[in-house]
């Protein structure tokens, strides 16, 4: 692990140590009837959040939904969603005008200490607050600092900050905790950051220290430059505040990005901010724990936006460009993962694979693979996936098969052995074979067959198949101090050396995506 990957799990382990204390946070913002959005469910659960997903999807209207959940003290009416979200009207043809939805927005906090929650609705003219039946409660308030990034390329912004030197400003230094931030981030050390404001708007102006003669001003600072020096100047200062940035990585090199990410949640932690990014960029998702990314995706059939779960770090290896090197193979649960380790495993050596060839991700039931489908279909991202269901899923192969001609592709899904669920093809194999599996699970033979018998005159009669077979593995493996996944990847490389008509087809299967993804390096 590098250095910095160190000190990120540090402050991970830190910030979720100190989550459960913090006197002010948003919990959970919830959208429905909005931009297409029909209901979708946000739980920021770690204090720094990262909104990811393709253009269109989303990201800006969550973002800016949180910014409409506090009354700013400062600033009463800057945050309220008619001016976060204004609607154009055009009362001479009615059919140039933004469609108006019964939109709600549901915010849950702890509010200094307290549990609240609020409403907001937007009725035909304007927006209504309400408190889920709680009399004389207001909106919460608190700092919030809300940035979309400004680069002055536009033509006109660059004329509006040249006026300034023909019209009366004023020039005030930044202090050196205003430049806490961009100092531990950025490599030119500064003499001194000077902010130039006139009337509507301001200039940023630095000299670089034991360097006389290097002065100058935001026009010729790089976009990266530019984006963390105003970034530290207006959040290093603050306290228990919401601070929302939209499309953070945009100008930085992606060692400034992880560096960037570092920094800012050791201010939240410092400072008790909450932070939520929204991004683009691997690199900005991988600088906060899975529980802190946030992935959306718009259905491309009923156009809403949903919340893939944020375990899900194969599909943002895949959308995201970080598995090209590397075989995805989508499963249903770890018990599914193991067994596949373990065929894995024995073909390893067969096809001259690397464990670090391949990438399986799990914990996704049966019926989200239509799902994932439609998302990777959009990215054209098929080819580079396995899916591998359980046995008990092969009803579901035509319909797969469909969906994935839709994007021109050739899907074959793969089924575990078996025409149930893969624990209960193994309880099958283990009964059948116990002196085969003596030494790989270190019990006679004899005890292996005692300790089944027992384990299923238990439970015999009081569960469904799918749920006794479940619950034979677990209580076997338990019994054997281990967890269900350790004994499914024993089994799965048992088994594959043994043969079988079902392991032979899924064996095979494997082979042939495995030919197939080296014939596309």
């Amino acid at each position: 692990m590098s250095l910095i990957g160190a000190e990120l799990e540090n402050v991970w382990n830190v910030l979720r140590a100190h989550n459960a204390q913090r006197r002010f946070n948003l919990n959970e913002v919830q959208i429905r009837n909005f931009r297409g959005i029909k209901h979708l469910r946000l739980e920021l659960v770690y204090p720094v959040s990262v909104l990811a997903g393709a253009n269109g999807c989303g990201k800006t209207t969550a973002l800016m939904a949180c910014a409409c959940a506090y009354r700013v003290p400062s600033a009463p009416d800057t945050l309220a969603p008619s001016r976060i979200f204004p609607n154009f009207t055009d009362r001479l043809r009615g059919a140039l005008s933004d469609d108006i939805g019964r939109a709600e927005f549901t915010y849950y906090y702890v509010d200094d200490g307290e549990r609240s929650e609020m409403v907001l609705r937007r009725g035909k003219t304007r927006w209504h607050k309400s408190f889920m039946g709680r009399r004389a409660a207001r909106q919460p308030e608190r700092i919030v600092h809300m940035r979309t990034l400004a680069n002055l390329t536009n033509p006109a912004e660059a004329q509006d900050a040249l006026r300034l030197a023909r019209q009366r400003y004023r020039s005030d230094e930044l202090t050196p905790d205003l430049l806490h931030l961009a100092n531990r981030i950025l490599r030119p050390r500064y003499e001194s950051v000077s902010i130039i404001t006139g009337e509507e708007r301001d200039i940023l102006f630095a000299a670089i220290k034991d360097k006389p003669n290097v002065r100058y001003s935001e026009f010729h600072m790089s976009s990266g430059e530019r984006t963390i020096l105003r970034l530290s100047k207006d959040i290093s200062n603050l306290q228990d505040a919401l601070v929302l940035i939209d499309e953070i990585e945009t100008g930085l090199h992606p060692y400034t990005q992880e560096q960037l990410m570092l920094e800012l949640q050791r201010l939240a932690m410092r400072q008790r901010l909450q932070i939520v990014v929204a991004s683009h960029s691997p690199v900005i998702l991988d600088s906060v724990p899975p529980e802190g990314r946030l992935f959306l995706d718009r259905d491309e059939d009923t156009f809403d936006v949903q919340l893939l779960p944020p375990h899900r770090d194969i599909f943002q290896k895949a959308l995201y460009g970080q598995s090209r090197e590397r075989i995805s193979i989508l499963c249903e649960d770890d018990v599914a993962e193991g067994l596949l380790l373990g065929v894995l495993d024995v073909l390893q050596p067969r096809q001259q694979l690397r464990p670090e060839d391949f990438v399986i991700g799990r914990n996704t039931g049966r019926d989200e693979f239509p799902a994932h489908i439609r998302a990777l279909g959009k990215f054209r991202k098929l080819r580079d996936f396995i899916f591998v269901l359980d046995g008990d899923s092969r009803g579901k192969e035509e319909h797969l098969v469909r969906l994935a001609e839709r994007y021109s592709h050739g899907l074959r899904p793969l089924f575990l052995p078996g025409e149930g669920p893969p624990e209960e093809w193994m309880w099958e194999a283990l009964s059948e074979h116990p002196d085969e599996y003596q030494e790989l699970v270190g019990m006679s033979a004899q005890d292996i067959s005692r300790e089944m018998g027992r384990i299923g005159q238990v439970l015999e009669g009081k569960l469904d198949r799918g749920s006794y077979a479940k619950a034979l593995m677990r209580a076997f493996a338990h019994r054997l101090n281990r967890h269900a996944a350790d004994l499914a990847r024993i089994v799965g490389q048992r088994e594959a050396v043994r043969g079988g008509y079902y392991m032979g087809e899924l064996i095979a299967g494997l082979t042939e995506r495995i030919n197939l993804w080296r014939e596309l390096q």
